[in-house]
C-alpha cells in the first residue's frame, strides 16, 4: 500500500469514529467523553512526518470536517492548521519528551483548539455553555499514549516514509 492510502485511511477512520452516533439511552454528557479523534490523528503525522503533513493537509481535512460536522465551513480548518503549525513548530521537541509529557501537550493543544471552537460557535449563537464541554481535552491526552502507540505500529508495518 502507498504511505498517502494509509495515512488518508487513518484520517477517514477518525472521522468515522468522530460521527459514530451514540445510542438513545445514552445520557448527553456522554457525547462529552468522545476524543478529538481528528485532532489525535493530525497532530501524530504532523509529529511523525512533518515535511508531509502540514498546514495544507490540515486545511483539507478540516474542511471535510466541515461539512461531515456541518459546522461553519472553514471552523476546523482554521483550527486544524492552528493544531498543525504548532505541532510543527515544536515537533523536535515532542519527539524528545516521554509519551507523559507529549500527553500534557496534546492536553493543551486540544484545550486550546476547543476554546477556538467555542469562540466559533458562541458567536453563531449554536451553544450554551457547559461545564462538560472541556472534557474531549482530558479524554484525549489521556488516549493519546494509545493513539500514538497505535499509529506508529502502522506507520512502521507498512512502512510509511
Amino acid at each position: 500500500m502507498s504511505s498517502q492510502l494509509i495515512i488518508a485511511s487513518t484520517f477517514l477512520l477518525a472521522m468515522i469514529l468522530s460521527v459514530v452516533s451514540l445510542p438513545q439511552s445514552a445520557p448527553i454528557e456522554v457525547a462529552y467523553v468522545r476524543p478529538e479523534w481528528i485532532t489525535l490523528v493530525l497532530i501524530y503525522w504532523v509529529i511523525a512526518l512533518p515535511k508531509r503533513i502540514g498546514m495544507r493537509i490540515a486545511w483539507i481535512i478540516g474542511m471535510l470536517t466541515d461539512v461531515l460536522l456541518g459546522s461553519l465551513l472553514g471552523q476546523h480548518a482554521l483550527i486544524y492548521m492552528l493544531v498543525a503549525y504548532i505541532s510543527y513548530t515544536l515537533y523536535q521537541r515532542l519527539r524528545m519528551m516521554s509519551i507523559w509529557q507529549q500527553s500534557l501537550f496534546v492536553f493543551v493543544i486540544i484545550l486550546l483548539s476547543q476554546i477556538l471552537n467555542f469562540w466559533a460557535v458562541r458567536i453563531t449563537g449554536v451553544v450554551e455553555w457547559t461545564s462538560w464541554y472541556f472534557l474531549p481535552s482530558v479524554i484525549s491526552s489521556l488516549m493519546w499514549p494509545w493513539i500514538f502507540m497505535s499509529l506508529r505500529s502502522v506507520r512502521r508495518r507498512f512502512n510509511v516514509i
